[in-house]
Order: structure tokens, then sequence, then C-alpha cells
């Protein structure tokens, strides 16, 4: 049973894969100009654009287009860069190449963030449902209500002022070259680092506390309470473990976002990673480096939720033996 639902869950998640892949190809499609227009500026002649678009293979119909596309992204081939950087006018830089640095320097830092929010985050919420209405509890929830309802280009924003310009302790650009130690790396992503951790540390604190608040609920544990057991006892050693499931999908969800929604933080720090690389696809126009960027934040949403999803289950003997 467990493996059927697990199968499931697979197959919905290549179902997903496939419909994103038509909406990216079909957003993509009906933006205004292409990646000839771009490169051969305003003094572009209808016939060098109908050449250079054949080349390119733009003058194809989509629904072609989009088939050849499909069969390579099932092939992981994700092509050449329409755009490129060799100065041909035809591309030359294989996608495969301008990702692998980019992805490399978000994976870098959103394994720093997680690495600092998500324990920070779980002992928060844990501290705020296991002395709930309390001084600290009202501060906690009070904090990660206004941290939630500020946008993280204002508190990016904020940072800059304070620490890079009034105080001129941090670099306000986030900078990846040959650093001499790690502190130095550490002090040049500090403030992307700080903006992330403040918005995921509100997120996923308020969503642990209401997970284990909602496990505390049930009557076993209103039961143990009756007989006197110790608040603390009762949250790290039964309802932490039912409440497993929600924080899991909680985590998966905000790493998620670590990856594929950081566009915001990215352009503010001129961060050279994978957002930023799809939101200079987007002003150039080269489609194919738009989708491949597009389908790589979809499937990491995919996976870390296929992977919640099967904590979930293995976490809950209801799932697993469902009636």
């Amino acid at each position: 049973m467990m493996f059927r639902m697990i199968m499931r869950r697979l197959g919905i998640g290549v179902v997903t894969l496939w419909v994103v892949s038509l909406l990216m190809f079909a957003g993509t499609e009906i933006l205004p100009g292409d990646v000839a227009e771009i490169m051969l500026g305003q003094e572009a002649t209808p016939e060098s654009l109908a050449a250079l678009r054949g080349k390119l293979g733009l003058d194809k119909p989509a629904a072609l287009r989009y088939l050849e596309w499909l069969g390579d992204m099932a092939t992981f081939d994700l092509g050449l860069s329409l755009a490129g950087h060799s100065g041909t006018g035809g591309g030359g830089a294989t996608i495969e190449v301008l990702i692998g640095a980019r992805l490399q320097n978000t994976l870098l830092l959103s394994s720093i963030v997680a690495a600092i929010s998500v324990p920070l985050s779980v002992t928060l919420g844990l501290l705020a449902a296991m002395f709930p209405t309390s001084l600290y509890d009202r501060t906690v929830t009070f904090t990660t209500l206004c941290l939630v309802a500020v946008p993280e280009f204002f508190i990016a924003t904020m940072l800059v002022l304070i620490l890079a310009v009034q105080l001129q302790w941090l670099p306000s650009i986030a900078t990846m070259t040959d650093f001499e130690s790690v502190w130095d790396m550490l002090r040049s992503l500090s403030l992307p680092i700080l903006t992330l951790c403040f918005v995921l540390l509100a997120q996923m604190s308020r969503m642990t506390r209401a997970a284990v608040l909602n496990v505390m609920s049930s009557p076993y544990i209103e039961m143990a309470i009756l007989k006197g057991v110790p608040r603390r006892r009762i949250i790290l050693r039964h309802a932490l473990f039912n409440a497993i499931g929600p924080i899991v999908n909680i985590i998966a969800l905000n790493l998620a976002y670590l990856v594929s929604g950081v566009v915001i933080v990215e352009v503010i720090f001129a961060f050279p990673g994978l957002a930023k690389l799809m939101v200079d696809g987007v002003q150039v126009r080269d489609m194919p480096l738009v989708q491949a960027c597009g389908m790589i934040f979809c499937a990491t949403y995919v996976v870390l939720i296929l992977i919640s999803d099967i904590a979930s289950i293995v976490s809950n003997p209801r799932l697993r033996h469902p009636k």
C-alpha cells in the first residue's frame, strides 16, 4: 500500500512537470520580441532577421519546437543558449555551462541559509509551543508576524541601508570570487544570507509552532497532561514525533523557495545565482535558457515535495495503513 502511494505521488510529479513545461513554453512564446531582434538591434532588416531566425531555428512552428525541446529535456540535453557568449550571433555556449556555475552558487547560498534557519526556526517554534501564552511566545509570535508581513525586498533594502550604507560593516554587493577564507565568503554573502534567514525563520517558526500545538490538542496528549506528565516531555517525546510530517512539509516548501524563489534577493545584491541568470535570459529573450531554468526550479519543487510526502507517509501510521 505504501509503495502504491509513493508511485502515485511520483506519477503526479511527472504530470506536474509536463504541465509546467506546457505553461513555461507558452509563457515564453507570448513574450514580445525574440532573441534575433535583441542581437541585431534597431538597425536589423527583415532579411537579416529572417536569416538569423532560420539559423536559430525560430522559424519552425511552435508545436514542433515544443516537441523538440521536450524531447531534449527528457534526455537531459539542455541544448545551446541562443544569445550565447561566443559573439557569432548564433549562440555557441551550452546551457549546461551557463547554468553549472550559477547553480553551484545558488546551492551554496541555499545550503548556508538552510543550515542556519532550519534548526533555529524549529527550536523557536518548539519553545513557543512549549510555553504558550507566555511572554516568550507572544514575543516570537509578534516578531514573526511582522517579518511575514514585510516583503523580502524591503528587508533587503533596510539591511543594505543600515549595515552597508550607514554602518559600513558589510558589502552591499554579494560577489563570488576566490575567497581567501571561509570568513571572507560569509562576509561577502552576509546580507543575502541575513535576508533569507529572516524570511524563512518567520515562516517556519510560526508553522512549526502551529503544527505542534495542533498535535497537543489530541485526546491522548490531553490525557497525558491530566496524568501530570511534564509539558516538555510530552512535546519532545510524543507531540514532536507526530508533528514531524507537517514540519517536514514546511521545511521542504521553504527549501524549494530557497532554490527558486530568491529572484528578488539575487537581483538586489547582484548575486550570480541561477535566478539572476534566468532574469538575464528574459532580458535578452534567450528562451531556451529561461525554459531550462524554469524546469530546474519546478523539478526542485517536485522532488522536495515528494520527499516530504514520503516522510509524512513513513512517520504517520494512519497513512501507512489506511482503512
